[in-house]
């Protein structure tokens, strides 16, 4: 089994989705994570629904504050969200990016997702003139389900 034969189209959101629409998303799809682009379509950045949280949200930069805030200042936290872009939320610096091309091998999937802690990989094929192409993703359940098959 190779990396093309397991992706699949998947919801992305852009780096200028609003970081509440994006959240939307996740709930709304079930997804896993998030899969960011660019405004070009090229993948941005990968962000597991477990730290989606951490990342919208300022207790990223401070975790005392997630032991001090109590729900109803976590609703007013949520809605100080209105109006940012989701690429003002993601962690500084390049973000985590899980790839793989067409060629990997399900064995190799299995551990970039294992290193990288990520539920979702990218497929990309690069293309001529260096040019890459989204060609779908794979998730940790794909990916399980197509080896128990097997």
């Amino acid at each position: 089994m190779r990396a093309r034969d397991l992706a699949q189209s998947y919801v992305t959101v852009s780096q200028d989705t609003s970081a509440v629409e994006a959240l939307r998303a996740l709930v709304e799809h079930g997804l896993p994570g998030l899969l960011v682009v660019d405004s070009g379509g090229q993948p941005y950045a990968a962000l597991p629904a477990c730290e989606v949280g951490r990342a919208l949200l300022p207790v990223q930069e401070d975790p005392l504050l997630a032991e001090v805030i109590d729900e109803p200042h976590a609703i007013q936290l949520c809605r100080a969200l209105q109006g940012r872009k989701l690429v003002d939320c993601l962690p500084a610096g390049r973000p985590l990016l899980p790839t793989a091309t067409p060629d990997c091998t399900a064995l190799k999937i299995a551990e970039v997702m294992g290193r990288t802690r990520s539920p979702l990989i990218a497929v990309v094929d690069q293309g001529q003139g260096g040019q890459s192409r989204l060609l779908g993703v794979i998730t940790a359940a794909r990916l399980v389900d197509q080896l128990l098959k097997a």
